[in-house]
């Protein structure tokens, strides 16, 4: 048996049954799966938006785990397991469509894993695979940035303190050596977008002034970490000719996509869960770009994003953490620490 929180209902995350700490059976992994001992992981945006939607109008018969980020220990193996052996300290992302790791074990197929960036602690390590991936997916997979042809070419990052953001202003930064803007609004958020590498910040309250006042009233590539709804015109506005936007929250209504007809602009969705969803052809890219992270992260090229640690696998840490990021202030990543 094994320690597991999880929920039955889909309740505000201040009541009591919000999250519960409960036993479930410790699971043996088949095939490409690996069993591996969690010891932290990380709390995501998709995380509370999981939970908030998953048993709205149901009571589930058996409470449904999730959490996604996880750094752990290779404890089995699956028969068809190749890549990594009993012992191997791991980190991944997880996949949305299976248990979580808001428990003690979690299966995780080898594919969407990589190995731990030796150099950091569980907690910052805990911190990078989700908003890691999707900051390389988008910059790499969707845009296709080239670092040798697109150097120095204008990237806004809209809400660059959070989690994805954190990381995107230093990949697109120290990787893809692109000019980058971040927005933030606050002065501990500005100084955070500095930080992390930003070349210019600007106020997402006054985006257009702002963007003429620092020489770029126009960019080559958006990425929307916050709502792209409420800043399409805008963005249609701003971006190149040719230019590249990409979306990681989608919208709830439709997007006028002509807006950027006459531009021939490219509109991409970035969804980190894609490849593990749907199990494509390429699901082991994963692999390679955690493996990759890693590398950029023991070289010192990129640093954690961890600010926030919390210590214990417990009900109240989970609410805790849902709580700060339902809150939208949150800066970097929030990790608990088994």
């Amino acid at each position: 048996m094994m320690k597991a929180i999880g929920f039955k209902q889909s309740l505000p995350i201040t009541e009591e049954l919000s999250f519960i700490e409960f036993e479930a059976e410790k699971p043996t992994p088949s095939g490409h799966d690996l069993l591996v001992k969690v010891v932290a992981n990380s709390v995501n945006p998709v995380d509370y938006k999981i939970r908030q939607n998953a048993a709205k109008d149901t009571v589930l018969d058996t409470p449904k785990i999730i959490g996604w980020d996880a750094v752990g220990t290779v404890e089995a193996v699956g028969d068809q397991a190749s890549r990594f052996k009993v012992g191997d300290e791991v980190y991944y992302a997880g996949d949305i469509t299976r248990s979580g790791s808001n428990a003690e074990y979690q299966l995780i197929d080898e594919r969407i894993v990589g190995f731990k960036p030796k150099s950091l602690t569980v907690a910052e390590a805990a911190a990078i695979p989700l908003t890691g991936l999707t900051a390389y997916e988008a910059l790499f997979d969707r845009i296709r940035v080239n670092p040798e042809t697109d150097q120095g070419k204008t990237l806004l990052i809209l809400a660059g303190a959070g989690g994805v953001g954190s990381i995107a202003i230093q990949l697109a930064k120290q990787v893809a050596k692109l000019t980058v803007i971040a927005t933030a609004s606050r002065p501990e958020t500005q100084s955070w977008c500095k930080e992390m590498g930003a070349d210019f910040v600007v106020n997402h309250y006054h985006l257009k002034d702002e963007l003429k006042a620092i020489g770029h009233p126009e960019v080559n590539y958006i990425l929307d970490c916050v709502d792209m709804q409420a800043y399409w015109e805008t963005a249609a506005e701003i971006i190149k000719p040719q230019g590249h936007i990409v979306s990681i929250t989608g919208s709830p209504e439709p997007l006028n996509i002509n807006l950027l007809k006459n531009k021939s602009v490219t509109f991409s969705m970035e969804f980190m869960y894609t490849r593990s969803m749907f199990q494509t052809d390429d699901m082991d890219k994963q692999y390679d770009i955690l493996n990759h992270i890693a590398g950029l992260l023991d070289a010192g090229t990129l640093k954690t994003t961890l600010t926030t640690t919390l210590k214990g696998l417990t009900a109240d840490n989970l609410k805790q953490a849902h709580q700060m990021q339902e809150s939208g202030k949150t800066i970097g990543k929030t990790v608990i620490e088994f």
